[in-house]
């Protein structure tokens, strides 16, 4: 038998022209030789209740995992392998950075340590293979939708940048819903030289205008931010774009940089809440709120530039931004969500030790659940966590 280190060399390389049906195959043919018995590829779907399994010859296609109450969805919660109790099943997590992809399931006669070893190296191998087929497979696509998008959500998510992302310094993690008919939020997070760029944004209304808009705004903000552009430039940019292009939209917004170095958080508020820090499992009320500037549309913030507002961040310092439509969201009964019920949600989730997408994970399945499973409104969450490494810490 070939060194599975070889198996994996000429998987890389055999996968740069099969379609994304055959990825499970080859997936499946490198863990045979690697020396399981079998292998089955699943992926999330876009709200993150099941895992789906990859089209595969021999197997029906569309198997389903609950993540919540699964072994499969316990090694995608917590981002570890996991063992059938007899020992000739394991579950692999496959993680693209900082993202969780889904999940990898191998079998063989007897699980031992060097044989988890070998699955892990190969979940690791098929995430970037799951990678680099998404963005031109409509299968792998399809795979992660329980249902068919408005073209309006379709819109804005060909426009987000993946949910997490992250280094040793820094992980930033986000959610949308209604998942398959978002209308108006949008964001982004991205890594520069100095830190982690952050931007949440609420466009009036639900529907294609809307999702234009945000759309529009998302491109201003890149192409400024990628030309050297300050935070007020981004802002402003944003401001003159929906007055000129969309006069009947207005938006509210953060625009924040995070200096990973140093921890400095830098932002503006554009008729937004108020972000929310969380240190050491509590919330830290009004640290962050400061008097915003005038909503996005009106075209005012050319004259009259935008405010940047700064906060000294602690290692392990947390900072939540979320549009309305999450703290607005009420029960069949009327009850709001509220923030304080938003803040419990991910203080909980940080206390039991989940990362942050697994903490907004279930803060947005209580917030469906809290709505009966019918959003009136989106609602975006972005959860920043600073946690520096030593060396930069100690330094």
């Amino acid at each position: 038998m070939s060194t599975y280190e070889n198996v994996l060399a000429e998987l890389l390389a055999r996968s740069h022209l099969p379609s994304g049906r055959e990825l499970a195959g080859l997936i499946q043919e490198a863990g045979l030789r690697m020396g399981f018995t079998g292998t089955a590829t699943y992926l999330a779907d876009l709200q993150q209740i099941r895992l789906v399994s990859l089209p595969q010859h021999g197997a029906a296609d569309g198997r389903t995992l609950d993540v919540d109450t699964s072994l499969a969805g316990l090694a995608y919660r917590t981002q570890q392998a996991q063992r059938s109790r007899d020992g000739h099943t394991a579950w692999l997590p496959m993680i693209d950075g900082v993202e969780r992809l889904g999940v990898l399931m191998v079998t063989a006669p007897a699980l031992d340590d060097a044989l988890v070893g070998r699955a892990e190296a190969l979940a690791a191998v098929a995430a970037l293979l799951v990678v680099s087929k998404s963005s031109h497979s409509d299968l792998l696509v399809e795979v992660e939708r329980a249902r068919p998008m408005t073209v309006q959500a379709e819109l804005l998510w060909a426009f987000l940048p993946p949910r997490t992302i992250g280094t040793a310094d820094v992980t930033s993690s986000a959610v949308l819903e209604p998942a398959y008919d978002i209308g108006g939020d949008t964001f982004d997070h991205t890594l520069d030289d100095s830190g982690l760029h952050l931007t949440v944004i609420d466009s009036m209304g639900h529907d294609l205008a809307s999702g234009g808009a945000s759309a529009a705004g998302l491109a201003a903000c890149r192409a400024t931010r990628r030309s050297g552009g300050s935070l007020s430039d981004i802002v402003t940019s944003i401001d003159r774009i929906l007055d000129e292009w969309f006069t009947d939209r207005l938006m509210t917004a953060v625009v924040a940089h995070l200096d990973t170095a140093d921890g400095r958080l830098t932002w503006i508020n554009c008729g937004h809440p108020p972000p929310l820090l969380i240190r050491q499992g509590r919330v830290l009320p009004q640290v962050l709120a400061r008097e915003p500037d005038l909503p996005l549309g009106w075209g005012f913030l050319a004259a009259s530039p935008p405010t940047e507002h700064s906060q000294r961040l602690q290692p392990g310092d947390r900072i939540l931004i979320y549009s309305d439509g999450v703290t607005e969201a009420r029960s069949p009964e009327g009850d709001l969500y509220g923030e304080e019920r938003l803040a419990d949600t991910v203080i909980r989730a940080t206390a039991a030790g989940a990362p942050a997408p697994e903490a907004l994970r279930r803060l947005i399945q209580g917030l469906r659940q809290h709505q009966d499973h019918k959003l009136r409104d989106d609602a975006t969450i972005l959860l920043t966590e600073w946690h520096p490494s030593a060396r930069v810490a100690g330094g």
